[in-house]
């Protein structure tokens, strides 16, 4: 029994010193453990865990080197319990409950564009006819279809348009992606789109300063810079994407280059590294400072300045705030005499980003981010301790750090990638060699001297320069995209997958000494998982107007048309290419046909499509299946599931059995959480 505790006890005494790197794993841990619930904890049991978990913090110096540890892991998981439930009670607001079709009267206060390329606002201040302010959305978000009156409107304007709004859907299958969910965090109650003109109400007033900035600023670089390669400019320089076209967002996607498009750690760490090297240099190039004054520290500061007002300037998104928080961390880290690039820097910029925004764990850009930049310094404090790189030549250098960087950095974030979107791209190695370089020797630095121009008028002369580098980028983006196979598609994995993996590499990258070869074994077990995961036989959409069933050709779907986003989701999750009118071609049918049947089995899928099929089908037997997009009530002994019942249920994912067909809800899977009831937020 003693050499039982004996075990656990040495395990931990080696670790001495190492052990605050796991600080962010235990706090996502008690994050994680609260998203995972099927039901919303009360308010005093959060209480009762964010009490417990300070409490524990404090007393844990009062333990030995062995039980320290132990109380501290356990105090950490409860602070992330606790602080995810506050996070989600704090951003708290009213949900439209029903479809409504109206006035909407609102303040811009974002500018962006929808997957089908429509200019889309979201909205403060909202009014809507005849509802109470105390039930109205805070936020709205409205797609812009058809002529309007004006291009874009400004940012701060009041504007008041006619348009439909309902509350954010639900998943598009049990255990996809919740949009309601992200929604509830960004403080959206309502989505929508108008047909009709947009109306100015009353110009923009004083407030939304930054917002215009961004604005004006990217409006100037599209000017002096138009087309495709301005509106990359503005997105790197402001992160303003509405200029963007689908088509080259999709060939940055393809070839793994969306990245250098999002103001992320890539571009916060090259505008500090920039700006850092350029006022080092200025400040050694006089007699004073170079002997008397602290360069270093010096530089630092104005490239932790110089960073601060980029996040100012880009509009001050978590992915962008997440990446200031590193890149400060970094450079406060100089200041101070310490390593600038360590475990405990990025621990601590991962602490600072969990606690102010517990939800960004769930994100692909935290994950990606986190994963990446764990790993580079992981794989670069070993690369510092061999002795290889000292017997190489000095030009070899730079050349190995770049392909070892971009190699780490891909292998580390692919599998978030291929989890949260579905596809791998099969040439991303190779177009981020020869466009990485490009953004950080000529991209960013010609950025930052755009800035520093723009006042005396001759910003003109940098954006040209930088307009050579982000036509190259996209010459490769859309020249790779072109190559066959440059994507392919990846089936979802189960939902442990994920999780199972992060473990084994934060092992691997994070333990100290031979035993971190034990996180093999996990990721092991997260690749058999993946590679046998199965994909439901049969799928029916929330509203019943979709449904897709698994044939040995691939998921055949009853639609070639409508339910786009629905039909994009069930495919990319199935890691199936085409297109939904290829799927629809697999679906056995004649054309024009409103009642679709798929053979189950043991039993008869009917799919009635419209009301004048599901009044047209009186009777069935207890061997089908009736799926209707309308309310149907059919005599006869069969299962009916209609637009009434998938109300309550949300999208339905179903297994065919012995037993015959055994149905999951998204209901049933996203449990009774607070942002699927905002009026327990009060109570």
């Amino acid at each position: 029994m003693a050499r039982l505790f004996h075990w656990p006890q040495s395990v931990i005494l080696a670790q001495r010193g190492f052990l605050f790197p796991w600080s962010p794993v235990l706090l996502a841990l008690g994050i994680g453990l609260y998203f995972m619930l099927p039901a919303e904890p009360p308010r005093f049991a959060l209480g009762l865990a964010w009490v417990c978990g300070l409490v524990m913090l404090w007393q844990q110096a009062r333990w030995d080197a062995v039980m320290g540890p132990v109380i501290a892991a356990v105090a950490l998981v409860s602070c992330g319990f606790a602080l995810a439930g506050a996070r989600t009670h704090l951003v708290a607001g009213p949900v439209l409950d029903f479809r409504y079709y109206g006035p909407i009267e609102g303040r811009v206060v974002r500018i962006d564009r929808s997957a089908s390329d429509a200019l889309r606002l979201t909205l403060d201040h909202v009014v809507l006819e005849r509802m109470d302010p105390g039930e109205t959305p805070h936020r709205v978000r409205v797609s812009l279809h058809g002529a309007q009156g004006f291009a874009t409107p400004e940012p701060g304007a009041l504007v008041i348009l006619t348009g439909h709004l309902s509350a954010p859907g639900g998943a598009v299958e049990p255990g996809g992606f919740d949009f309601r969910r992200h929604a509830w965090f960004r403080k959206l109650g309502a989505v929508g789109y108008t047909r009709t003109p947009l109306l100015l109400l009353e110009d923009p007033g004083s407030g939304q300063i930054l917002f215009k900035a961004r604005m004006w600023l990217s409006a100037r670089v599209q000017t002096r810079l138009p087309g495709e390669a301005g509106a990359f400019a503005a997105a790197v320089m402001t992160g303003d994407r509405s200029g963007m076209g689908q088509g080259t967002l999709q060939a940055l996607r393809d070839t793994n280059l969306a990245h250098l498009l999002a103001i992320s750690g890539l571009h916060m760490g090259l505008l500090a590294g920039f700006v850092f090297a350029a006022a080092r240099l200025s400040l050694l190039a006089f007699r004073r400072p170079r002997f008397h004054w602290p360069v270093k520290k010096l530089a630092a500061a104005v490239a932790l300045l110089a960073a601060f007002f980029y996040l100012l300037l880009s509009g001050g998104n978590v992915a962008t705030i997440r990446a200031f928080i590193m890149a400060a961390v970094a450079l406060c880290a100089l200041m101070l005499n310490r390593r600038a690039l360590s475990l405990r820097a990025v621990a601590m910029a991962a602490l600072i980003v969990l606690t102010l925004w517990p939800e960004a764990l769930l994100s692909p850009g935290f994950q990606m981010s986190f994963a990446a930049t764990t790993a580079l310094v992981a794989v670069f404090e070993l690369w510092s301790r061999a002795e290889t790189p000292r017997r190489l030549p000095r030009w070899l250098g730079p050349v190995l750090s770049l392909v070892i960087s971009s190699a780490v950095a891909g292998a580390a974030t692919a599998p978030v990638g291929m989890a949260h979107f579905n596809q791998v791209a099969q040439f991303g190695l190779l177009a981020n060699l020869v466009s990485v370089p490009v953004m950080g020797l000529l991209v960013v630095p010609m950025a930052v001297l755009a800035a520093l121009l723009l006042p005396f008028g001759l910003d003109w002369v940098p954006l040209m320069v930088m307009g050579l580098g982000l036509d190259w980028i996209l010459f490769v983006a859309q020249s790779v995209a072109e190559w066959p196979g440059a994507t392919r598609p990846v089936v979802s994995p189960g939902a442990m997958v994920l999780p199972i993996m992060a473990f084994g590499a934060l092992i691997l990258c994070l333990w100290r000494g031979r035993g971190r070869l034990i996180g093999l074994a996990p990721m092991v077990v997260a690749v058999v998982m993946w590679s046998g995961a199965e994909r439901p036989d049969l799928l029916i959409s929330d509203t019943g107007a979709l449904v897709g069933v698994m044939t040995e050709q691939g998921r055949a779907l009853s639609r070639a048309s409508g339910s786009g986003f629905v039909a994009r989701n069930w495919l990319e999750n199935d890691g199936q290419a085409g297109g939904q009118e290829s799927a629809a071609a697999l679906w056995p049918r004649e054309a024009g046909e409103r009642i679709l049947r798929a053979d189950l089995g043991r039993y008869e899928l009917v799919h009635l499509q419209g009301k004048r099929a599901a009044r047209g089908f009186v009777e069935c037997s207890k061997d089908q299946i009736i799926v209707s997009s309308t309310p149907a009530a059919p005599a006869g002994p069969c299962l009916i599931v209609d637009s009434d019942s998938l109300l309550q249920t949300g999208a339905l994912a179903g297994r065919i059995g012995p037993d015959g067909v055994v149905f999951q809800s998204a209901a049933d899977h996203a449990g009774r959480r607070l942002w699927l009831d905002w009026q327990k937020a009060g109570g």
